[in-house]
């Protein structure tokens, strides 16, 4: 084997159409720079609000395994904790967001569609049916159906 049949690893390269590291105008290349930096603190950020949200799906089950009856869940209690762990879950699909935007150079629509359905699921999950409206129940049902048949079409093209 010669020097020439060996591979070197490269580091894995940011890559983003939209904000090219090089572009004819300085002044644009450095506000590039800056949006792609952003979009870091954004990532950054995002992975704090995932702790945080553990931690508070952590409160959550805690509290209601030592409130009375103790270890007993009832029907509300489970709702609230499947609430606090979609939540968790939604930023966790939003971090996979910012770090696919930021890392490819093709906008992930399926997933951010799938983000967004899953957004959604939350709040049928949640959902008090004592207290919402008719037309609420329409306006949920008629955006799963959108998000639903959008992310078959985009599947589809796959």
């Amino acid at each position: 084997m010669n020097d020439d049949d060996k591979v070197t690893p490269q580091a894995p390269r940011l890559l983003h159409d939209e904000l090219p590291e090089e572009h004819e105008d300085p002044l644009i290349r450095w506000l590039h720079v800056v949006i792609r930096f952003a979009i870091k603190v954004l990532a950054v950020m995002m992975v704090l609000v995932i702790i945080w949200g553990v931690l508070d799906v952590v409160y959550v089950l805690y509290t209601k395994f030592i409130s009375p009856p103790v270890l007993l869940f009832e029907v509300g209690d489970i709702f609230v904790i499947f609430g606090a762990f979609m939540v968790v879950l939604i930023a966790v699909e939003i971090f996979i967001n910012i770090r696919l935007y930021l890392g490819t150079n093709v906008l992930p629509i399926r997933l951010v569609i799938a983000t967004a359905l899953m957004a959604i699921a939350r709040k049928v999950i949640i959902l008090d049916i004592e207290t919402i409206t008719a037309e609420e129940m329409l306006a949920i049902a008629a955006v799963v159906l959108a998000l639903g048949v959008t992310h078959w079409l985009v599947g589809k093209q796959e």
